[in-house]
């Protein structure tokens, strides 16, 4: 039998499908997190706002009390960028996902000439230090300037990632800056990791299940893993194999949903660093190549977005004013009166999430003036 081939919109559809963006969820906080595979957060915020974007009636204790309860963590996983996952979840990607950090570690320690008694003098003596009680990032840099003081500032980022870290609550959570305090993974959850094996069945499994169709190469960027053809081979037998209209290999779980092409969809308003733009090798399927430069404007920044009929249309901030808040809203081109009547609505909707108990809130949704000119100069909320 042909393999059956998808078309950019129905593609489109299914990431949509599986993100929980086709329409909100009634799902659990929890069991969101896991459906999506994580959140990206490299701020406290965008995360709650990814979650307000998929799910009825989320409310900012919903993801806090995870939080508290040690049920969801924040820590650095795929692409080693900070994640909040389910618990579970970062106890089976983890194993698999060491690889990657073991790699940075002993990039960095060859280019210092570090022998393998040190390196292992240094791990012993941190994890150590970290088994005393939570430590931050001020306390880390000083003992690791003790111990290693001709080491440079990067010490610190590639030791807090290549032991399993967590951050302790109230770490992530809505509004809470700082330095949070860090402390190993198996301690604090009372759970045991799974075998580096068993863990990349889970981290495939998982992504297809939260971004799929997708090809080899998709998983690799989402994950940060290189060389997963033959991990993905040999789960062939258990996936359906599809193409997309290059031609491209695409794996998938059975049962996930497919929706059809024309299926109609929401306007959504997503958060800087969601990994509904940062989960395909080939992002067509979120976003134009043409507007990518808009929202990856570099400094490893991802600008938050609102998507029309399923594709990014524009860029958004939110903007704290004297006497209340603004939402100031940025297309990429020409939008109908309707849609721009839709898009107003559900950008008030956001604006008093956010801004609650805030008086004085204005929408502002700007005019395209024919021009990109500019628009990749927009901040964070």
């Amino acid at each position: 039998m042909a393999e059956r081939i998808l078309t950019l919109h129905e593609l489109n559809r299914a990431t949509l499908a599986r993100q929980l963006l086709l329409e909100r969820a009634s799902l659990t906080t929890l069991d969101a997190i896991k459906q999506i595979a994580g959140l990206q957060a490299q701020l406290a915020n965008p995360p709650y706002i990814g979650l307000w974007s998929r799910l009825h009636s989320f409310q900012r204790d919903d993801l806090t009390r995870l939080l508290e309860q040690r049920l969801v963590v924040r820590t650095s996983m795929m692409r080693r960028t900070l994640h909040l996952t389910t618990a579970e979840d970062y106890m089976h990607f983890r194993p698999a996902l060491q690889i990657m950090y073991h790699r940075l570690l002993h990039t960095y320690f060859s280019k210092y000439r570090i022998n393998d008694c040190e390196k292992e003098h240094l791990e012993v003596t941190m994890r150590s230090y970290l088994q005393e009680k939570p430590r931050t990032n001020v306390d880390l840099r000083a003992k690791l300037a003790e111990m290693a003081p001709g080491m440079d500032e990067r010490l610190l980022y590639i030791v807090r990632m290549s032991i399993p870290l967590i951050q302790v609550f109230p770490g992530g959570v809505w509004g809470v800056g700082g330095s949070p305090a860090y402390t190993e993974a198996p301690a604090w959850l009372g759970r045991s990791f799974a075998s580096s094996e068993m863990g990349l069945r889970s981290l495939i499994l998982s992504y297809l299940t939260a971004f799929g169709p997708a090809s080899v190469k998709d998983i690799q960027s989402w994950s940060g893993l290189t060389r997963l053809q033959p991990a993905v081979d040999a789960l062939r037998a258990e996936l359906m194999v599809l193409r997309d209209e290059q031609g491209r290999e695409l794996f998938d779980v059975p049962g996930a949903p497919l929706p059809a092409a024309e299926t109609p969809v929401p306007v959504r308003f997503m958060p800087d660093f969601d990994n509904l733009l940062l989960a395909h090798h080939d992002r067509r399927r979120i976003i134009a190549d043409t507007y990518r430069p808009f929202v990856f404007p570099g400094n490893s920044m991802v600008l938050p977005t609102f998507l029309i009929d399923g594709f990014v249309r524009g860029v958004w901030k939110i903007e704290r004013t004297t006497t209340g808040a603004k939402l100031l809203i940025q297309p990429f081109e020409q939008l109908t009166n309707s849609t721009c009547e839709v898009l107003r609505a559900e950008g008030e909707h956001l604006l008093h999430w956010v801004a609650e108990r805030t008086t004085n809130l204005e929408v502002v949704l700007q005019t395209y003036d024919g021009t990109l000119s500019g628009q990749n100069m927009w901040g964070r909320i």
